[in-house]
């Protein structure tokens, strides 16, 4: 479960947490600050919830207005999906508006492994530099593959997993 709290940005109103979006409209609906007025405007902030919906909040920068559509696809979307949209928006800076885009409409290759010596080694097993005999790959300097491909490709971490990722 994700929990959210709502901060007023009037200073004399008292937030509230809520964990549906039902929940927040019921309680924002009729919160008033110390002097009797409307409260209206509130910063969400990511409270209690998995490690990967924090970073997916943080990514798609949810306020009072898409809070509905992120506690839904925090719910509904698997972990492939958050993290294209977390490597994709938070790491490479695309836009993502929540209730219209797919997740899917990143191209972006994904690895989860630790570090680009192992993704280079990894590259050579699969033959993507060509075909390379087994005795000749003792020889091999991963660690300069390693290198050229960290000119394409990025690392981060997400919750503890280790990611290499390339837009495309």
């Amino acid at each position: 479960m994700t929990t959210l709290f709502a901060q007023p940005y009037d200073i004399c109103a008292k937030g509230f947490y809520f964990d549906t979006a039902e929940q927040y409209e019921k309680k924002s609906k009729n919160l008033m600050n110390d002097y009797g007025q409307l409260v209206e405007e509130f910063e969400i902030q990511f409270i209690d919830g998995e490690i990967i919906n924090a970073k997916l909040f943080n990514a798609l920068e949810v306020h009072q207005g898409n809070l509905g559509y992120f506690l839904d696809i925090a719910k509904e979307w698997d972990e492939d999906e958050k993290i294209k949209v977390i490597l994709a928006v938070g790491e490479c800076g695309y836009n993502f508006n929540l209730g219209q885009d797919d997740p899917n409409q990143f191209e972006i290759d994904i690895y989860e492994i630790d570090t680009m010596r192992e993704l280079a080694i990894d590259f050579v097993e699969q033959g993507l530099f060509g075909e390379i005999p087994s005795n000749i790959q003792n020889y091999l300097d991963y660690d300069a593959i390693a290198y050229d491909l960290s000119m394409d490709y990025s690392q981060t971490t997400i919750d503890t997993a280790h990611y290499i990722y390339r837009m495309e």
